[in-house]
């Protein structure tokens, strides 16, 4: 038995499971039970999954207390880490590094979790976070140039300029995924755009492929706040996977930046790489520290649901379907990139960058698997 329940995280429309991935999983001889309306803010009824051969239930009760394996979209939420139970498989997003009370819950809880954002592929990506980091890059230059209006806070910038005066200056930290969708879509809207990264072959890469679009720089200490002193809107797109992310820009820097410049922070699920950045919600998204406006949503593509939804579900349901068809132990022994994905297990922390981050003690997963 798979099992949907509706996302309760505050402003959160996406749903773990889309009608077509319920029709495959239920071509595949699987049970599927889905909560009722757990579709509709990404605009798909509970018709649409009766006709896809799911089972519709009215609470997430009854999913959590009936089905083998629980497929959300964000981290259980405490009053669903309360219902997982022992032997129970958890798979979706669970961001553990900054969040000791989720971990301490869920090793408590007995249950198997499997997390989106550390499962790898044979390029050195992360295929299940790769969606949403495309969504949340997009996106980032979208409400950056929101959060820089005067009338919400900002420097009162347009993004891309007019006939004699000059366009939005932003600075992209982290050439990843995320940071090269936040580029294109910032270019495309006539900003001036640097992209800084760490890594000499990404940078390589992003000239090679971009030149002219945006430019690349070297992201040392220095090169960085020298760069965001001259910025409009500073993107925070760095991830270090599974484990809590880097501190770019202090406290005390944010006085050397220019009075209303915007800080978005995609980095927030994974607590955020500027030090005053918090957790925020699409009700309440930014928030002035020292006359630095910063935008910290840790679910940016719930705002778009439907596109994310489909995107996140299509990348998901090979290893859904693994899982279900084959268990998850020999899912993982077949397949050594799932294998990552393993954070928890049977009260046992499994992934060693939460452990760093937590203090927590951690055995490898190929042990855990075998326990």
């Amino acid at each position: 038995m798979i099992g949907c329940p509706t996302e309760i995280k505050p402003q959160e429309f996406r749903v773990g499971m889309t009608p077509n991935a319920a029709r495959e999983a239920v071509a595949h001889g699987h049970d599927v039970c889905i909560q009722a309306g757990a579709g509709a803010g990404a605009g798909f009824e509970d018709a649409d999954y009766i006709a896809a051969g799911a089972k519709i239930v009215d609470t997430a009760e009854e999913i959590f207390a009936t089905a083998d394996m629980i497929v959300k979209v964000k981290e259980p939420q405490a009053g669903e880490r309360k219902m997982l139970r022992d032997g129970q498989l958890l798979f979706t997003y669970l961001h553990l590094a900054p969040d000791p009370e989720q971990t301490h819950d869920l090793l408590a809880s007995g249950a198997t979790c499997i997390a989106y954002e550390t499962v790898t592929d044979d390029r050195g990506g992360l295929p299940l976070l790769a969606p949403m980091s495309e969504v949340a890059g997009r996106l980032a230059p979208q409400v950056g140039a929101w959060t820089l209006q005067k009338a919400n806070g900002g420097r009162g910038v347009l993004m891309g300029g007019v006939p004699g005066v000059g366009p939005a200056r932003v600075l992209v930290i982290g050439g990843g995924v995320v940071g090269t969708h936040a580029a294109k879509i910032a270019a495309g809207m006539g900003a001036d755009v640097t992209v800084l990264d760490r890594s000499l072959t990404r940078l390589r890469y992003l000239d090679d492929v971009f030149g002219g679009t945006f430019k690349t720089s070297y992201a040392s200490a220095g090169n960085t706040i020298e760069l965001a002193q001259a910025a409009d809107l500073i993107i925070g797109a760095v991830l270090v996977p599974g484990a809590a992310a880097p501190k770019l820009i202090s406290r005390a820097q944010l006085a050397d930046l220019k009075p209303g410049a915007a800080l978005v922070d995609v980095a927030i699920d994974q607590g955020g790489c500027f030090e005053t950045s918090k957790a925020t919600t699409h009700q309440d998204p930014i928030y002035d520290v020292d006359g630095i406006m910063h935008y910290c949503v840790a679910n940016m593509p719930g705002a778009v649901a439907r596109t994310s939804t489909i995107a996140l579900g299509n990348a998901t349901m090979p290893f859904m379907l693994a899982l279900a068809d084959k268990g998850w132990r020999q899912a993982c022994l077949d397949d050594p990139h799932l294998m990552n994905g393993l954070n928890v297990h049977a009260g046992q922390l499994t992934y060693y960058a939460v452990g760093k981050a937590l203090g927590i003690d951690v055995i490898a997963p190929s042990v855990a698997i075998k326990g």
